[in-house]
């Protein structure tokens, strides 16, 4: 046996960093889905053409140990959080919107309501 040491080289993708609007996560028998969605309008004032939604998706799977893994570490790191700069909270903002389109709501039935991460 040699007692030679070899070199390893490593390159990391680090990707594209990415803002997640919404959240969707779907399972089977073995693995649980990820899917981050980042939802931009796009409008070009020059163009007499309809609006842009653009979707853009980054999907991660991963096995149902690690999913809950994920749980865990989600958990304490909230929890770390909190402790740090005090309870997440709903966005004021937010709130308004919902109970203004709730108030619409009983006025018309279909009003829209955004669900973030759900």
């Amino acid at each position: 046996m040699s007692d030679e040491k070899k070199q390893i080289n490593m390159s990391i993708d680090d990707g594209n960093e990415f803002y997640a609007h919404e959240l969707s996560i779907n399972f089977n028998p073995m693995q649980f889905t990820f899917d981050f969605k980042c939802i931009t309008p796009r409008v070009d004032a020059r163009s007499h053409e309809s609006p842009t939604i653009k979707v853009r998706h980054n999907v991660v799977m991963v096995d149902p140990y690690h999913a809950k893994q994920i749980l865990k570490l989600l958990r304490d790191v909230i929890k770390n959080y909190e402790e740090q700069y005090g309870v997440i909270e709903k966005p004021s903002a937010l709130k308004a919107f919902e109970k203004k389109a709730k108030e619409k709501g009983k006025k018309q039935s279909k009003a829209h309501v955004p669900k973030y991460f759900g």
